[in-house]
């Protein structure tokens, strides 16, 4: 049998998973001495083109294909990483073992968890309450159901509208909370949302957001929704989106799912519609197609790493695992990542991911993540 032929006969058995021990240890072999090596790239870049073309023929079929593409990108780049990942951890022994990002330095994911602050200034820790009734407060009767929600619900004439809660995550957290509307709202980790016990303030249902939150807005066309967020005003009637406006990304952007939004801010407004985005940067509003699937990742529980700028994916899982994030001097502000994972793997899994792209090194010790650029002359 011709070699390459063997070779890539071997390479594909051990992306299917079908490869025997004894095929292993000769996949071992061929990449330590460098034989694969062509290979590999070769079984990139096929891959690459391969989706390229799929991208291409499916773009003018139905809008939920379309929606299903960037997760299937995403499952093939975490396929490909995992071949190249044993080209570059064979190739850099001081690697080997994850020795640097494993063992005691490994971080849990974060939780469903929340604090309640309500208007006389009780605080309630929500993952230590049972489910069922909590306060009730200002004409307003608030319950944790059994679903892991906190729901808020008008009872009689005696509503006082002046009175503001303020339901706050912190790094390692998210949870979803239910208005006396109807309306839902997810947070995200790091995020605060704080709104008037009734939500109604003069005829307009209005809330503030810090951090990141995903809104699902009942539609009542007399009482406008507002999402108040680092000097802009998200305004609805009934609608999807999602708002990040954490202060340590240099925008606010806001996503459209359904329906229809007005963005503004100072004397500029945009509206956007279905599968667009608005990037406010304090100076101008800037309209563009939106990555739905890299935009709302972690409403599903996930981090969608594929054609992300790489900081910005960092931002994302120091929020999640309440860790730090160190560069190294002078690192670049071009690199991406690629892949996706769940956000329930231990951060270890996340980091072994973006570390099999061959791009960047991690060293955790404690709750602080160093990152340096892998040193390309080392597999010379």
């Amino acid at each position: 049998m011709n070699q390459s032929i063997f070779h890539k006969q071997l390479l594909n058995r051990y992306v299917n998973n079908t490869a025997t021990e004894a095929e292993l240890e000769v996949i071992d072999e061929l990449v330590r001495t460098g034989e694969l090596d062509d290979m590999l790239m070769v079984h990139m870049l096929e891959n690459w083109q391969a989706e390229e073309a799929v991208f291409e023929s499916e773009i003018t079929v139905s809008e939920r294909k379309i929606k299903l593409w960037p997760r299937i990108v995403a499952v093939a780049a975490a396929a490909v990483a995992i071949v190249f990942g044993i080209w570059f951890y064979t190739t850099h022994p001081v690697f080997n073992h994850n020795a640097d990002i494993t063992g005691k330095n490994d971080i849990a994911p974060g939780k469903i968890s929340a604090t309640l602050t309500l208007a006389n200034g009780r605080r309630i820790r929500l993952s230590n309450v049972g489910n069922g009734k909590l306060a009730r407060e200002a004409g307003v009767t608030i319950t944790k159901s059994g679903d892991g929600q906190l729901v808020y619900e008008i009872k009689g004439s005696l509503a006082e509208p002046d009175k503001m809660n303020t339901l706050s995550t912190t790094k390692g957290e998210t949870y979803k909370v239910r208005l006396p509307d109807g309306s839902l709202v997810y947070l995200n980790a790091a995020s605060s949302l704080t709104y008037s016990a009734t939500l109604n303030q003069h005829g307009v249902r209005r809330v503030k957001l810090e951090g990141e939150g995903y809104f699902e807005i009942s539609k009542d066309k007399a009482h406008p929704f507002v999402v108040e967020s680092r000097g802009q005003e998200v305004e609805v009637l009934g609608t999807h989106f999602n708002v990040n406006a954490y202060a340590d990304e240099p925008t606010i952007a806001t996503t459209l799912l359904e329906g229809s939004v007005k963005v503004s801010a100072e004397n500029k407004n945009q509206i956007i519609k279905p599968g667009e985005q608005a990037v406010n940067n304090g100076n101008s509003i800037q309209v563009s197609k939106a990555d739905i699937e890299s935009v709302i990742d972690w409403k599903a529980g996930d981090f969608s790493m594929n054609r992300v700028n790489f900081k910005t994916v960092m931002r994302k899982i120091a929020r999640w695992y309440d860790v730090e994030v160190i560069y190294a001097p002078l690192f670049p502000e071009d690199i991406e990542s690629g892949g996706w994972v769940s956000r329930n793997n231990k951060l270890s899994v996340v980091l072994k991911l973006i570390e099999s792209s061959g791009q960047v090194h991690f060293k955790v010790e404690g709750k602080k993540i160093y990152v340096s650029v892998k040193d390309k002359s080392s597999a010379l």
